[in-house]
């Protein structure tokens, strides 16, 4: 639909009337036969003239009033998820996976997770992805878009340094929480970035349940997995003692996998391999997804402009050419007596 920056300028519009009450070219007693088009009267001719100049007035008036079509939103088939990311923001992502304070070419766990999330991000124009975090208690950055910008400046936004404690058990049930605002096609993941994990209280392990079986959610933990630190994977050895307080990360895995919906764990030791998880990742959540796309505001000030400026010099054309090729009266004869 097309509209106007300044609507009130199409007043003007009845100037275009001008050319009907004044005519373009000067009328002459000495009419100049070798302009006139074979088979075409003047009449014609000044009609057509008469049209052009009210075309061009009517142009200019209406490039003035800036003239422009309304943007809007357009659905389309794509590939792609409901997601949300869920970032551990507790004291220990900001050490390396060495387990020592950054230093040289040395990344933060932190660090290497949002660089490779914001290549991930950038590589899937069709997901809508939305930002949560959590430590001592869980923040919901961005509610699920579709927005690159707004993806992007969430995750460079949790640069600041982390808690430290880790509440993961309410950091997940805000994640899934978030799932409410999830488009009706495509699927659901919740993809956690953590280096590590807490006990979940029993309440909050009830939420997580119902929460998991509503939402339908597909759940992968990426495990930042620190030197020395046991992997999630590893079972305990006979007559070793085995609780939630002494291996948290073991136990939330096993939660995990008991929540009925499907379920992956990854673990990472470096970025390379924190790279390597995710992209695996987003292959397991490349499906049919409809989503919305953008159409701007186009301008269409400038098209008005150039019928008016084809108007004016077509009329500029013609009043050169009257001029250029006027019959003149002869100069009179002085005779000396």
């Amino acid at each position: 639909m097309i509209a106007f920056d300044s609507p009130w300028v199409l007043a003007a519009i009845l100037l275009a009337a001008l050319p009907l009450v004044r005519r373009w070219l000067a009328s002459s007693n000495v009419p100049n036969t070798g302009l006139r088009l074979h088979g075409v009267s003047a009449a014609w001719i000044d009609h057509i003239l008469v049209l052009v100049g009210i075309i061009g007035i009517v142009a200019l008036i209406i490039g003035l009033a800036a003239p422009y079509l309304r943007g809007g939103t357009r659905v389309q088939a794509g590939f792609g998820t409901n997601l949300v990311l869920l970032i551990d923001r507790s004291s220990s992502m900001d050490e390396t996976f060495a387990g020592r304070a950054p230093s040289g070419d040395e990344e933060s766990k932190s660090a290497a997770a949002r660089r490779i999330l914001l290549d991930f991000v950038d590589r899937r124009p069709d997901d809508r992805i939305g930002i949560a975090a959590f430590s001592t208690a869980p923040l919901e950055a961005l509610p699920l878009t579709q927005s690159r910008t707004a993806v992007r400046a969430a995750v460079q936004a949790l640069d600041e340094r982390g808690l430290s404690q880790t509440d993961v058990g309410k950091g997940l049930a805000l994640a899934m929480g978030m799932m409410d605002e999830a488009t009706a096609s495509g699927s659901r993941a919740v993809l956690m970035v953590s280096d590590g994990a807490g006990v979940i209280a029993p309440e909050v392990q009830k939420i997580l349940t119902r929460l998991a079986a509503r939402q339908k959610v597909n759940i992968y933990w990426l495990y930042l997995r620190g030197e020395g630190a046991k992997s999630i994977f590893e079972p305990v050895p006979a007559g070793e003692p085995d609780s939630p307080q002494l291996r948290p990360e073991r136990h939330l895995h096993l939660f995990l996998q008991r929540l009925g919906q499907p379920y992956r764990a990854f673990e990472a030791e470096s970025p390379d391999a924190v790279s390597d998880a995710v992209e695996e990742i987003g292959k397991l959540e490349s499906r049919p997804i409809l989503t919305t796309r953008a159409i701007p505001r186009r301008d269409l000030a400038w098209l008005a402009y150039v019928v008016a400026a084809l108007a004016a010099g077509g009329l500029c054309l013609a009043r050169w050419l009257e001029r250029a090729y006027a019959p003149h009266a002869p100069k009179p004869i002085l005779v000396r007596s």
